[in-house]
């Protein structure tokens, strides 16, 4: 258990702390967060405590990746339990959001799709002995998403105040380019998912 490890642990963490305060009924037990007046916007600062769990646990997603590679602490485990981290962060947030009425369901069923055919076509090109290694357009997405996220748990502020919907903005951008990604990663793995046994029996 390395120091990349240990801190895609801490994202495993923070993901079950963030759906815990997204999803627990506080007011079962008498809990009730502030609300707050900002302009003509009344925010839950419940958002804002989940907004900041989720920033700290996107900088774990970088800052374990530039440890692993830097210090040579990539393991297998680590592979693993980092796409398993980043799946449960984003997905779990935007599945949550999406029920409630944050984010565009469109948005969260194509990011999760593509998520699942990139995923499926990295499993395949690991049991052929082969790496697919992430591409620029996937870490585009990335940055779109992990940005817009927290900004629509912030309810898009401060831009909300001019009316300029940034939040959504960014999430759209990251839609396209998970699109863009996902297509690319097929076309550069095609050969791959269709070996030449599988090309000789389809003739």
């Amino acid at each position: 258990m390395n120091l990349a490890n240990k801190l895609t642990m801490v994202r495993i963490f923070l993901t079950v702390v963030l759906i815990a305060v997204l999803l627990f009924p506080f007011y079962m037990v008498n809990i009730e967060f502030p609300k707050i007046l900002i302009g003509t916007i009344t925010v839950d600062i419940k958002y804002f405590i989940v907004a900041g769990i989720f920033a700290v646990a996107s900088i774990t997603d970088f800052l374990d990746g530039y440890i692993a590679r830097k210090y040579n602490m990539v393991t297998d485990f680590g592979k693993m339990v980092d796409a398993i981290a980043d799946k449960m962060l984003v997905n779990s947030t935007l599945i949550i959001l999406s029920a409630q009425g944050f984010v565009a369901p469109i948005i969260t069923v194509i990011i999760i799709f593509r998520d699942t055919v990139v995923d499926t076509i990295k499993m395949i090109a690991g049991s052929k002995g082969k790496v697919v290694a992430a591409i620029k357009s996937g870490k585009i997405k990335t940055t779109f998403l992990m940005f817009g996220i927290v900004l629509t748990l912030c309810y898009n502020l401060p831009f909300e105040l001019f009316n300029f919907d940034v939040a959504n903005f960014l999430l759209v951008l990251a839609t396209i380019f998970s699109i863009i990604s996902g297509v690319q990663y097929y076309v550069m793995n095609k050969d791959l998912i269709f070996d030449k046994t599988e090309k000789q029996e389809k003739k």
